[in-house]
């Protein structure tokens, strides 16, 4: 169990001995853009830890706006050279000639009402980068949001599933794919786009979400009623080593855990080590948000950690009241409005 954020953080950016062999294959430095998210922090000290561990002086780079001071320091004292830098605004000529790029840039949460914001961030500034930054390597983060709703019995989404984003937010994510799909044709650009859902944080995430709501002895919502998930630090060390495979056409990759979970099953696990009765509202639907994973499986193996170890750790930060980001995923919207 941790005791702390920092125990916490130290494990979602605990590298794999694959991935530092990864990093000694992989020549030249690493730029993460969007570093400041969810997700950035960690996979950006994980690239630290693997790039040292693999002994060939590959510098990490992390750009974002910092609207939070602290975050940068953090980053910085870890062995990240940040950059204060505002991607949908600012001159892109000033970033590092780093050949390996990490894209995390997004906007979801807000969509409803501001939808020319999504629509800038995650599509004009992913045109903006796809152009100034070509020729390089890029991971790009996406979302399995771009895939319609599928019947929970045929499995999840594969790649080869033909997108059917329901809503603004995952239409402009399907436009980001897109700008970066156009990068590889037009330029001599290595993409790899990466849809990932749903990462598990202990402080944040679908798991947090139920655990929350059966803790404080509120309902939870069937009508998505099922899930895929993939403990953070999995999806960071897939990011990271994801590189390799970047391609020209722009290889798509979903990247999530290889189970089908029923959020019936996760609540009623919950309400077991809570020792708590579980409330529910409404009731599964037969088809749910949902991917197919087996090309990172067959790529990266089977993840690390596994589901019961989430929802163990997960029960217990909730239970010792661990700091919490309140920044809630809505996995049970079907209908896109974020």
């Amino acid at each position: 169990m941790f005791r702390t954020v920092a125990e916490l953080e130290q494990k979602l950016s605990e590298p794999s001995p694959a991935l530092v062999e990864g990093l000694k294959a992989l020549e030249g430095d690493i730029l993460i853009l969007g570093v400041s998210g969810k997700m950035g922090p960690t996979l950006a000290q994980m690239a630290v830890r693997a790039a040292n561990l693999a002994g060939k002086g590959q510098k990490v780079y992390g750009a974002a706006r910092f609207s939070n001071p602290e975050e940068r320091n953090k980053l910085q004292a870890a062995g990240v050279e940040t950059i204060a830098l505002d991607l949908l605004h600012d001159d892109l000529s000033v970033l590092p000639p780093a050949p390996n790029v990490i894209y995390m840039v997004g906007h979801k949460f807000g969509t409803t009402g501001r939808e020319h914001v999504a629509w800038a961030v995650n599509t004009y500034t992913a045109g903006r980068v796809a152009e100034a930054l070509k020729g390089r390597r890029v991971v790009v983060f996406s979302t399995g949001n771009v895939y319609p709703l599928t019947p929970v019995t045929m499995g999840g989404a594969t790649e080869t599933h033909p997108p059917g984003p329901v809503g603004e937010y995952a239409q402009s994510c399907l436009g980001r794919e897109r700008l970066f799909q156009w990068a590889a044709a037009e330029f001599d650009t290595q993409v790899l786009i990466y849809r990932l859902n749903y990462a598990i944080d202990l402080r944040y995430g679908v798991l947090c979400d139920i655990a929350q709501a059966v803790y404080a002895g509120k309902s939870v919502d069937l009508n998505m009623g099922h899930v895929n998930v993939i403990w953070q630090g999995d999806a960071n060390e897939r990011a990271l080593r994801s590189l390799l495979h970047a391609a020209k056409p722009a290889k798509i990759l979903n990247v999530t855990g290889p189970e089908i979970l029923s959020v019936r099953w996760i609540a009623e696990e919950f309400g077991r080590r809570f020792g708590k009765e579980v409330l529910f509202t409404g009731e599964e639907q037969p088809t749910a948000l949902l991917s197919n994973a087996q090309e990172s499986m067959r790529l990266f193996g089977y993840p690390r950690v596994s589901v019961h170890e989430m929802l163990d750790w997960t029960a217990e930060w909730i239970r010792q009241g661990m700091p919490l980001l309140n920044k809630p995923t809505h996995f049970s919207e079907r209908k896109g409005a974020f």
